[in-house]
C-alpha cells in the first residue's frame, strides 16, 4: 500500500514511516521541519519539505497516496493557549485541506492521530473510555476534537474511511528533550544533564505514559483494519509526575529531586485511558511497561 505520512519526521511519525517501510510498504513523509528532524526520516521513504497547510496538492499528485496517516499538528497545549488562532490554523484549517486532497485524490483511509488526554478534558470517569463526556480546556484538545468531527463529516459526504488514534501521553527514543512537549523526554534530559526537573503545579497530577513502540503498533494496525470510530492508545494505569521522577531518579547514581513551580494553564489534572476497544477492534494492548521504557528512553539520549 502507499501510506503518506504526514509529521513524518518527528517524535512519533518517523517511527510509524520506519515500520511502515519495514511491513513492505511505500512510504513518503512530509514535514515541515519546525521540530521535525530530516535525519529522523528512514533511509527508503521518499521526503517532501512542506507545510501541511497548504494541502500538499503536489504531494499527492506525485506519490498517490492510498492510505495517510495523519500526524502533522501544533501538539503543544501551552502554546496553544498562547497562541489559540495559531493552533487552529494548524490542526484545523491544515486538517480540512488535507482532506480536501483525500477526497480529490481518491484516497482510501486516514489514520488520524488524536489526544486523549486534551479531548476529553477532566475526567469525570477512570480510566475514560472513548464515550467519555468531551469539553477540552485548551485550544489544543479543541482543535483535537474538531479534526475528529471534521473527519466524520468526511466520511459521511465522501466516503473517505477514517481511524482515530486517541493517545495518551507518548514518550520514547528520538523525543526532543529540549521541546516544550514531552515530559518523560525532558525529565530524561535534565537528568543525563546533571539537572534539576521542573515539576508545575504539586506534582500529584497523573499521566498514562504509553511508550512509542505500542503507538507504533497502534498505528499499523489502524491501517491496515477496516474503519473504526475514535480509539483510545493508553495503559489505563496514572502515574504522578513526582512518580515519574522518583521513578528516572532510581535509575541515577546522582540526586535528582524536583523544583517546584506554579500550575500551567490548560492542563488538565489526571489523564487515564481505558483501551479495552483498541483489543477489540485493532487486538492492540501495551506491551511495555514504564520502567523499561524509561529505561529505553535514558539509552537513547545517552
Amino acid at each position: 500500500m502507499r501510506i503518506l505520512v504526514t509529521g513524518g519526521a518527528g517524535f512519533i511519525g518517523s517511527h510509524v514511516a520506519d515500520h511502515l517501510l519495514g511491513r513492505g510498504h511505500e512510504v513518503a513523509v512530509v514535514d515541515n521541519l519546525s521540530t521535525g528532524k530530516r535525519e529522523n526520516v528512514p533511509e527508503g521513504v521518499r521526503f517532501h519539505e512542506a507545510d501541511v497547510r497548504s494541502g500538499l496538492g503536489e504531494v499527492f499528485g506525485e506519490f498517490r497516496p492510498e492510505a495517510v496517516a495523519h500526524l502533522a499538528a501544533q501538539m503543544d497545549v501551552r502554546r496553544s493557549v498562547r497562541e489559540p488562532a495559531f493552533d487552529a490554523d494548524v490542526n484545523v484549517l491544515g486538517t480540512i485541506r488535507l482532506l480536501e486532497s483525500c477526497v480529490e485524490h481518491e484516497v482510501r483511509k486516514v489514520v488520524f492521530a488524536s489526544t486523549g488526554g486534551a479531548v476529553y478534558g477532566e475526567q469525570r470517569e477512570f480510566p475514560a473510555k472513548e464515550d467519555h463526556p468531551q469539553y477540552p480546556v485548551s485550544p489544543y484538545g479543541v482543535s483535537k476534537l474538531a479534526g475528529e468531527r471534521y473527519l466524520h463529516y468526511y466520511e459521511t459526504q465522501h466516503a473517505l474511511s477514517y481511524v482515530v488514534l486517541r493517545y495518551a501521553n507518548v514518550y520514547g527514543p528520538r523525543q526532543d528533550p529540549h521541546g516544550e512537549a514531552g515530559v518523560v523526554a525532558i525529565f530524561c534530559g535534565k537528568l543525563l544533564e546533571g539537572g534539576t526537573p521542573t515539576v508545575f503545579g504539586d506534582g500529584l497530577q497523573t499521566r498514562d505514559y504509553v511508550y512509542v513502540g505500542d503507538v507504533v503498533r497502534a498505528n499499523l494496525l489502524a491501517a491496515e483494519a477496516k474503519a473504526g470510530e475514535a480509539i483510545n492508545i493508553g495503559t489505563g494505569v496514572g502515574t504522578s509526575v513526582l512518580e515519574l521522577v522518583e521513578s528516572l531518579a532510581a535509575q541515577s547514581e546522582s540526586s535528582f529531586e524536583a523544583e517546584m513551580a506554579p500550575e500551567r494553564a490548560g492542563e488538565v489534572r489526571h489523564i487515564h485511558l481505558d483501551a479495552s476497544r483498541a483489543m477489540a477492534e485493532l487486538g492492540w494492548e501495551p506491551e511495555m511497561g514504564l520502567h523499561d521504557g524509561l529505561e529505553r528512553t535514558l539509552a537513547s539520549l545517552r
